[in-house]
């Protein structure tokens, strides 16, 4: 093929991007943008996946790497690009680099909450996905002019891991594009206190089932980390969804998408006179009060110790390092 007959299949299949029926032979391409907490565990859980041997570097702004893999013997290996947010909340702007009107249709979402730090849960999770809420409804309002096949497919798509009957529909409102929230670093959440457990788990569950996620809680451990690997590696690669369930809050959870319901969660973890002094207009709003009052947020400002990566030894070019300074001066 000449290098115009490549650019023109690349814009037919950007014209008619179908996914969902891989035809044998063709390459599939996804894309997941991984954020959460700062020093989260974000890093180790990407290079896991990707069966990479390296230690983990800290994140600087938004890095990009990817995986590959062929699906049968002898067939073109399928691709995954794995975007990651560094910075915590204070760089959420960068979202609109990886997420496009080109590939929203294979994006994908993971979360990773910090469990070790529950007084910054709540604040992360929400500032984080509602700037990317915001930001893909925007693509979304854009796409109902430009190509309604796709943006109504894609809201279509938002329905599918709940079943028609779900109890639940009326209740929840599903992220637009598929999410995966993972609770890093389990083992040190594992030494908590069982009520205090019990309320993050409780919350998150109600968290997840409310936006259409699947929930994973992960550490360090080979096991754990395969279990948050199948739920990347479904999104990733297309492999097969687990259907393992585990509800039990004192071990780690794991619920796949469309399989937990607000009976078996049960109410947030107040006192009735509690809840009836909380004025929420949403239950999440509510969740959220019921949360806020056990764990209080910090008022806790990601910027504020982003060191400068001028400064940082890794980065160092001596060349480049020579001028600047020569500049400064």
């Amino acid at each position: 093929d000449t290098l115009w007959d490549l650019a023109i299949a690349e814009v037919e299949k950007r014209e008619n991007p179908d996914d969902d029926n891989v035809k044998p032979g063709e390459v599939w391409e996804k894309s997941i943008l991984f954020m959460g907490n700062k020093n989260g565990g974000k890093t180790t859980i990407i290079l896991r996946c990707l069966e990479r041997e390296e230690s983990p570097k800290p994140t600087l702004a938004l890095e990009y790497t990817f995986g590959r893999r062929a699906r049968r013997h002898n067939t073109p290996k399928d691709v995954a690009h794995f975007w990651e947010l560094g910075g915590g909340t204070s760089l959420v702007e960068l979202i609109r680099i990886p997420i496009t009107s080109h590939n929203i249709r294979s994006f994908a979402v993971v979360l990773v909450l910090d469990l070790s730090k529950p007084n910054e849960l709540w604040t992360t999770m929400e500032s984080l996905l509602q700037a990317t809420r915001n930001h893909v409804n925007k693509i979304l309002t854009k796409l109902e002019k430009t190509n309604p096949e796709v943006a109504a497919e894609i809201k279509q798509r938002m329905w599918n891991d709940l079943q028609r009957d779900h109890p639940d529909s009326a209740l929840v409102d599903p992220f637009p594009i598929p999410l995966v929230i993972i609770g890093s670093k389990y083992d040190i959440f594992h030494e908590f206190d069982s009520e205090m457990r019990k309320i993050i788990s409780k919350t998150l569950r109600f968290v997840s089932h409310y936006y259409g996620a699947s929930l994973v809680f992960t550490s360090k451990s080979e096991a754990l980390l395969l279990k948050a690997r199948a739920l990347i590696n479904h999104l990733a690669f297309g492999y097969d969804k687990s259907k393992s369930v585990s509800v039990d809050p004192s071990k780690p959870l794991f619920i796949p998408a469309g399989l937990d319901s607000m009976s078996q969660i049960g109410p947030p973890p107040a006192s009735d006179s509690d809840i009836g002094k909380m004025r929420a207009n949403t239950p999440l709003e509510l969740w959220k009060k019921v949360y806020e009052k056990t764990f209080p947020p910090k008022s806790f400002c990601d910027l504020q110790d982003t060191k400068d990566p001028a400064q940082d030894s890794q980065y160092a070019e001596y060349e480049v390092d020579v001028m600047r300074a020569q500049k400064n001066q």
